[in-house]
Parts: structure tokens; C-alpha cells; sequence
């Protein structure tokens, strides 16, 4: 954001930033920005990644045509791939472990709500995959959009992990290789998780064997004239498809589309101001018209059984 301010361009990101020597989402420091963009007459569009960006987008399309009164929110994120690799992550190591180790945390009437990580899970339905046992994580675009749909009285995010995932990242955590402090080593001071980083699969090669889909959505329960409406609006996409067209698996597609797609909606005009927003902030209906043209298409549902 410096950067762009400094060259006189507009900003764009696919996640919130945290700082190097704690994992902690928040955007108060990019929010602090906003007066800074408005001066300079340039717009920065903060999480224009899947989640957040699509999920966000997709919580403003159920705000606009759907509901009066958005009340329940909950993100779901399902992975139902398999990669045959023993231990891998499907982005960024340093930056997923740090996400998926620190404690839950979600928004009810008013309060965030901490929990021990992994502390509260369900079985959950994912369409074309069944169930998948998933886990309430802290992700940061609740803070967005709790603040920008103040009619929401409990938000939730919650993410599948398999058994063996987690018993490899309780073995990573005990023997210390989560930490993100200094330690010396041979005289040299290194960060144990940037080293583990180093000596994992590269989540880039991982595209190759990886079969499945990925299944990302928003299940929301509100008021639409006077009456409790559910919705379910939600993306599938192939692992197999996307390394088929692109030679990466499917969440890097799912990350890349929405990126290149908020970039299109700015230098058309369709998504434009000064200052800093966050997507759903923006009308959803021209991205959402052009997602699945670009490989991302999705579906929605009324009035079923969000399980939630």
C-alpha cells in the first residue's frame, strides 16, 4: 500500500495483512489508510481472493437480491481433494499454519467470541462431496463484513481438515516447528516455521496427481419481506480441471480468478472511488457475471437446510 501510494496507482490484495512476528488477522491497519488513498485520489480493494473476496461478494449478492435483513452467516470451505502426499498444505505454508493454528474466533450479538483452535467442529454436507467433519477457524473477512451488514447477529467461518492433517500439525506444533520466533542455530538465528516451509512440498507441484474439488460457500439465514429465508450460495471446482487448464490445482485457481477479476472490474470502471473498500463493499453483480465465464461458476439454493 506504501508502494502503490508512493507510484501513484491504485491496490488491490487477495488477503488481510499480518504482521511477521504474530499471527493476528485484522484490518485496522489497512483501514488506517483510508485517508491517505482519498488524497491521493487512488482506490485500494482490500481480499479480492476466494476467501475473502468471492465469499464476500457472495454475501453482498444475498444482501442485494435476497434478504432485508442478513442475520446468520457462515462461510463454509470445504477441500474434498486428495494430493497423495503425506503432509502438504495447499498455499503458503508459513502463512496457512499460522492461520489454521491460532485460536477460533467468530461474531455473536455484538462480541467476538474466542475459542481454543479446532475446538468447535460439526459434520457438514459439501455439494458433490458428502460430508466432511469441519472446524470453526478465525478468518478475517468477518470483520468486514460484521461491520458493513450490521444486521448480522452471529458470523462463522469453518474449514475442512482431515485427521491426518491434523495429527501432522499437533506433531508440527509440539516439537516446536510452528514457531515463528527466532531461535539460534549454529550461530545463525532462523524462524522454525519458514524452515518447515522450506523442507515441505511446494504447494505449486502439488496440481499434477491431485484429484477432487473444492466446495466454497456462504450459508445465510435472514429476513426477506417479513419472512425467515435461507440461502446457500456456494463453488465447486476440480482439482483435476483446473491443473488441466493451467498446471496449478485448484486452489490456487480458485485464488487466482477472483484476483485477475477484481483487477477487470476496477480498470473497466465497474468497481471505482477513492479511499480503501473492501469487496463487498462494491456492487456484486458484474464480477458474479463474469466468474463462472472465467472458470469459477457458481450456484445458489433457497430455502434449504443450511445445518447450521
Amino acid at each position: 500500500m506504501d508502494a502503490c501510494l508512493e507510484a501513484g496507482v491504485n491496490y488491490l490484495d487477495t488477503a488481510n495483512y499480518e504482521p511477521k512476528e504474530e499471527a493476528k488477522y485484522a484490518y485496522s491497519w489497512q483501514w488506517a489508510y483510508q485517508d491517505r488513498f482519498k488524497e491521493a485520489g487512488l482506490l485500494a480493494v482490500l481480499g479480492c481472493g476466494f476467501d475473502p473476496g468471492v465469499t464476500s461478494i457472495f454475501t453482498a449478492r444475498a444482501a442485494k437480491h435476497h434478504f432485508d435483513e442478513i442475520h446468520y452467516l457462515d462461510i463454509v470451505d470445504c477441500n474434498g481433494g486428495d494430493h497423495g502426499k503425506a503432509f502438504a498444505t495447499n498455499f503458503n505454508p508459513e502463512i496457512n499454519i499460522r492461520e489454521i493454528t491460532q485460536k477460533g474466533k467468530y461474531y455473536e450479538n455484538g462480541e467476538w467470541i474466542e475459542t481454543e483452535p479446532h475446538e468447535i467442529s460439526m459434520d457438514l454436507n459439501y455439494p458433490n462431496i458428502g460430508p466432511k467433519r469441519s472446524y470453526l477457524i478465525n478468518h478475517e473477512e468477518l470483520e468486514s463484513l460484521v461491520k458493513h451488514y450490521p444486521t448480522i447477529k452471529r458470523a462463522r467461518f469453518w474449514m475442512t481438515f482431515g485427521e491426518e492433517y491434523l495429527t501432522h500439525l499437533r506433531v508440527i506444533q509440539n516439537i516446536g516447528m510452528a514457531r515463528i520466533d527466532t531461535v539460534n542455530y549454529k550461530g545463525v538465528d532462523i524462524v522454525p516455521l519458514e524452515f518447515l516451509k522450506a523442507v515441505l512440498p511446494d504447494p505449486g507441484d502439488l496440481g499434477e496427481n491431485y484429484t477432487g474439488e473444492t466446495s466454497i460457500g456462504c450459508r445465510i439465514r435472514g429476513i426477506k419481506d417479513g419472512q425467515e429465508k435461507t440461502y446457500y450460495i456456494w463453488n465447486n471446482c476440480s482439482h483435476e480441471a483446473a491443473y488441466k487448464e493451467t498446471g496449478a490445482q485448484g486452489v490456487s485457481y480458485t485464488t487466482g480468478v477472483p484476483a485477475m477479476l477484481g483487477a477487470m472490474m476496477v480498470l473497466t470502471g465497474k468497481w471505482s472511488g477513492t479511499g480503501v473498500f473492501n469487496v463487498e463493499q462494491f456492487n456484486p453483480d458484474p464480477f458474479l457475471d463474469k466468474l463462472g465465464e472465467y472458470g469459477l461458476p457458481w450456484q445458489e439454493e433457497t430455502g434449504g437446510d443450511l445445518e447450521l
